[in-house]
């Protein structure tokens, strides 16, 4: 039996954080584009926790990140 992964705030955050560093997504893209690269059966468990959070699919990804500390080089 394949076990679906328990998603948390803190781990679809740090999905997100991933992709936009690799570049594959912009912060400015929307919160619905995430479901490209995570898998179809995870996404009821995911809405949930965007909507517990009070985030729409319409919202930016950027949104769902939050403030990001920046180290200067």
């Amino acid at each position: 039996m394949i076990q679906s992964v328990q998603y948390s705030m803190n781990l679809l955050q740090d999905e997100a954080r991933q992709l936009v560093q690799k570049g594959v997504v912009s912060r400015h893209q929307p919160i619905y584009v995430l479901c490209q690269y995570i898998p179809a059966r995870e996404w009821a468990g995911i809405e949930c926790v965007l909507e517990d959070h009070d985030f729409l699919l319409r919202d930016r990804i950027g949104d769902l990140l939050g403030r990001e500390d920046w180290e200067n080089d």
